[in-house]
């Protein structure tokens, strides 16, 4: 199974580090947070990834195209131009970079990798949140169900909009606004969807969260998966340190071994 993590929009909220690079590489450790996605689902032995680049997509081309170098040691023939490898970190992962424009909105920048995801299901997130989300429990819960997609829901306090749920089905009933004590469940993406969905993505302008997953919840296709373990975004400048200091202290979203 593929996996999808969208890596263009701007980060505005972040531009303290977005002016020189997409906020999917903004560093956590040492490390792109767009790496940590990566190795958490690795571990879950998802290892084909399919990155949504658009704003400075030339850094993340970069980063892999230049991978194994940067990590490794080896012996160049500056003559030949030889290279061979010596002791070095090197992961096995396939990883496709597309360029899906600047201007894209999600929905549209999911659309245009159409042509690569039309065989089954496939996963599809952010890049920019981390947690210890079960991907492997989340991937067998959508199979057992009839949804085109199945979105992970998380408690999250604060300025996000709240999902209301069927418990009893564990499908979606409809969105709302949510308020700064409201502990409900919102979408902390982690998605798994069908190639169906293509077919509620009108164009390059629309949203993944709004029209697509609307259209969803009216055919009864939007599904959930509840998790109540460790979810943190990237929004701001003070989530970055928040991750940061987890980094140091307690990653819980470090399911994977060096």
């Amino acid at each position: 199974m593929k996996v999808v993590i969208f890596a263009g929009g701007f980060g505005t909220r972040l531009s303290e580090e977005t002016t020189i690079r997409p906020k999917p590489m903004v560093e956590i450790g040492g490390r792109p947070i767009l790496w940590h996605i990566m190795k958490m689902y690795a571990n879950h032995g998802l290892k084909d990834f399919i990155i949504l680049g658009g704003y400075k997509v030339e850094y993340i081309r970069n980063y892999f195209l230049n991978y194994r170098g940067s990590r490794s040691d080896y012996t160049i023939d500056l003559g030949t131009g030889e290279v061979k490898w010596l002791e070095g970190i090197a992961e096995d992962w396939k990883v496709t970079v597309l360029d899906t424009g600047p201007d894209a909105m999600t929905g549209g920048r999911l659309k245009r990798a159409r042509h690569l995801l039309s065989d089954g299901p496939f996963c599809l997130t952010y890049g920019d949140g981390l947690s210890d989300v079960d991907i492997t429990t989340l991937v067998a819960a959508h199979q057992a169900s009839s949804n085109w997609c199945t979105l992970t829901a998380v408690v999250q306090p604060g300025r996000y909009g709240a999902l209301r749920v069927n418990e009893s089905s564990h499908s979606i009933k409809g969105f709302r606004e949510k308020g700064p004590t409201d502990g409900g469940l919102i979408n902390g993406g982690f998605f798994v969807c069908e190639p169906e969905v293509f077919e509620l993505i009108d164009d390059d302008q629309t949203v993944w969260e709004n029209a697509p997953m609307k259209r969803m919840v009216e055919l009864g296709k939007l599904g959930y998966f509840h998790h109540d373990g460790y979810w943190q975004s990237m929004d701001s400048l003070r989530d970055k340190m928040v991750l940061e200091a987890a980094w140091s202290e307690d990653p819980r979203w470090k399911v994977w071994r060096d």
